[in-house]
């Protein structure tokens, strides 16, 4: 029962950061599309840039803690890429660059969302196996 509960969470924690970036993903487009103004695309993808950061380190964290190595290991590249980004103090949108980076940024995330659906995939399957196992 323990493992199906780790898998559950994580799972929350996937659907979470699905979310997140998702929603980014559409203030983008919705920039390009002229339907936002950058500032007001660049003040909403910045409200949730640390959360998803915060939230991405915690699911690592929990990985490691619940002893899932593999799922731990999968996601420390997500991980890493977005320390780098806080590190060179790339991870805000700028609002005067919105229009010059848009597509650049939509590319990160849509990699970001990849990456996440791949991890939500592997859980499921997880979640599945330990669910039928408990029977």
């Amino acid at each position: 029962m323990g493992d199906l509960l780790d898998w559950i969470i994580s799972f929350l924690f996937l659907v979470t950061l699905l979310i997140i970036v998702i929603y980014q993903l559409t203030c983008l487009a919705d920039l390009e599309a002229d339907h936002i103004n950058p500032y007001d695309s660049s003040t909403k993808i910045n409200r949730v840039i640390l959360p998803e950061f915060g939230l991405q380190g915690l699911l690592c964290v929990y990985y490691v803690l619940t002893g899932h190595w593999f799922m731990a290991i999968l996601s420390l590249p997500h991980l890493f890429y977005n320390i780098r980004l806080y590190m060179k103090k790339e991870h805000l949108a700028d609002v005067t660059e919105m229009h010059n980076t848009n597509k650049g940024e939509q590319k990160k995330r849509l990699y970001k969302i990849g990456h996440i659906a791949l991890c939500t995939f592997i859980t499921s399957y997880w979640l599945i196996h330990s669910a039928l196992g408990d029977i």
